[in-house]
């Protein structure tokens, strides 16, 4: 097993235990027991414990990127807020580590979040300068309204989001029971609220510019969970 695949192997299973365990709980010992390395062979790819997880939650949050870059890539359509918020809602049902990261799960996560938003904090502010341009993108093609500064669309974008992200723990049993029709209540109210009725052509004008900045950012993930890396 060369270096590549045995760290991805450590964070497969770090993954697998942070989610079963939870982040006060696990040991690195643990880990690399699971893993079938020494524990040694763990700090070698990582210095430490909070450096380990990091790179697991950034590892999810950058295959939840890349995701969202190909639905774009394949449909222009896919740049709106609501198609965007909608696709990201059904990766966040699908992926464990993104739940516990948009809900804030304290059993999981324990002080990690909170390192995390230390240690992530200029990738986070790059985060929202991202989907501030990302808006005026639209707004100078006609694809949401503009009647609000730009901020406080954004604003709007990302109270929605948070409302149905952590409505899915706050509201289990109220809501509806197929998770496609509360992706489809998300992309509808987004829709209501910010988009016109801009089409195709003008979506398919807009996408270059708005993918640049999706590639962008993954790029700058990509450094950070590299970052983590021990040299």
């Amino acid at each position: 097993m060369d270096r590549v695949e045995r760290s991805e192997r450590i964070l497969e299973v770090a993954g697998e235990l942070l989610l079963a365990w939870g982040y006060d709980r696990l040991t690195i010992d643990e880990i690399a027991r699971r893993a079938k390395v020494g524990k040694g062979t763990v700090y070698l790819h990582w210095k430490t414990k909070d450096a380990l997880f990091l790179a697991v939650v950034l590892r999810s949050q950058f295959r939840n990127h890349h995701r969202q870059l190909a639905r774009m890539r394949a449909d222009p359509l896919e740049i709106l807020p609501s198609r965007m918020l909608r696709g990201l809602f059904c990766d966040f049902l699908n992926d464990p580590v993104l739940r516990a990261v948009y809900t804030d799960d304290v059993d999981v996560l324990g002080r990690l979040n909170d390192t995390a938003k230390k240690e992530l904090t200029e990738l986070i502010a790059e985060g929202d300068r991202m989907l501030c341009r990302h808006l005026e993108v639209l707004r100078g093609y006609g694809l949401v309204h503009d009647d609000l500064e730009v901020h406080h669309q954004q604003y709007a974008l990302m109270a929605m989001a948070t409302g149905f992200f952590t409505g899915e723990a706050l509201l289990a049993g109220r809501a509806p029971v197929d998770p496609e029709v509360r992706a489809d209540i998300l992309a509808r109210t987004v829709r209501g609220a910010l988009e016109t009725p801009g089409g195709q052509k003008a979506a398919a004008a807009a996408a270059p510019e708005v993918i640049a900045l999706y590639e962008q950012f993954g790029e700058l993930t990509l450094r950070e969970i590299r970052r983590q890396v021990r040299d």
